[in-house]
């Protein structure tokens, strides 16, 4: 970057990373604190959270935060938003990420996966980039970063749906902000090697390995886009290119595609 460039940069101050303590959000965390940022780390897991902290504030001797939060409950979202809108060491940066699969049968006679997802990855995520964008614009400057998905682009269950519902939000967003001085990035990653596919119980070997992302590397490249500019992130040429089919290919096309995946993931 050039020094004007870094003068202008949003990448200063303090961020808050959902779900910072595992997969994406822990590059994140890892990606910002090497960037001289201090954290709030949000999640669920208590002790994995100081532990975390604890590695961060020596790896890289920045200030961490941390706040034990459900975001899939109101109470838990209001935990967050209460550090968002506070006044003394406002958040500069938010990254919206905490999320998990769903590999639910849309026609599951027990709609409860779907709607606890729904709950995580839209009510949180709306209310936490409201808040965020209010007291950010507020005080004229600040980015919100959240983590959407190539999969929000094709048509496989309610992941999916809920992450076309972010990509949407994201933009949204972005325009609604615009003005202001805060900025928002759209994050769509692919395939990243974390617990995610685990935890969700997706079977992942049918996957080729070609299409397999590291985490620090897809932070790395998102905050380099942010650097230039860019409102909108795609990691690698390979996801760029599938991004762009899933988009503009006739849709029969892209739904047996995705019939083919999901078969492979069963």
């Amino acid at each position: 970057m050039t020094s004007a460039a870094a003068e202008q940069s949003p990448l200063t101050g303090i961020a808050m990373v959902t779900g910072g303590t595992s997969g994406i959000g822990l590059a994140f965390a890892r990606g910002l604190a090497g960037r001289g940022l201090d954290l709030v780390l949000v999640a669920r897991d208590a002790a994995r959270l100081e532990s975390t902290a604890a590695d961060l504030q020596h790896e890289f001797g920045i200030a961490v935060e941390t706040l034990t939060a459900d975001l899939a409950q109101p109470d838990g979202v209001a935990v967050a938003v209460a550090r968002l809108t506070r006044p003394e060491s406002p958040v500069t940066v938010l990254v919206n990420n905490a999320g998990h699969g769903v590999h639910t049968p849309l026609i599951s006679e027990d709609p409860s996966p779907h709607l606890q997802a729904i709950d995580l990855m839209v009510s949180g995520v709306l209310v936490l980039g409201g808040a965020a964008g209010r007291a950010m614009s507020e005080r004229g400057s600040g980015l919100i970063i959240n983590v959407a998905s190539v999969a929000g682009l094709i048509p496989m269950g309610s992941y999916s749906a809920i992450k076309a519902w972010v990509n949407a939000y994201s933009e949204g967003l972005g325009i609604e902000l615009s003005g202001t001085g805060v900025r928002v990035m759209t994050l769509l990653p692919g395939w990243v090697r974390t617990e995610f596919h685990e935890r969700a119980a997706i079977r992942t070997n049918s996957i080729p390995s070609v299409l397999w992302l590291d985490a620090d590397r897809l932070v790395s490249d998102c905050l380099a886009d942010v650097d230039r500019g860019r409102t909108r992130s795609v990691p690698s040429r390979r996801f760029k290119a599938l991004a762009w089919g899933a988009r503009h290919a006739p849709r029969p096309l892209v739904n047996r595609a995705t019939a083919l995946i999901k078969k492979g993931r069963r």
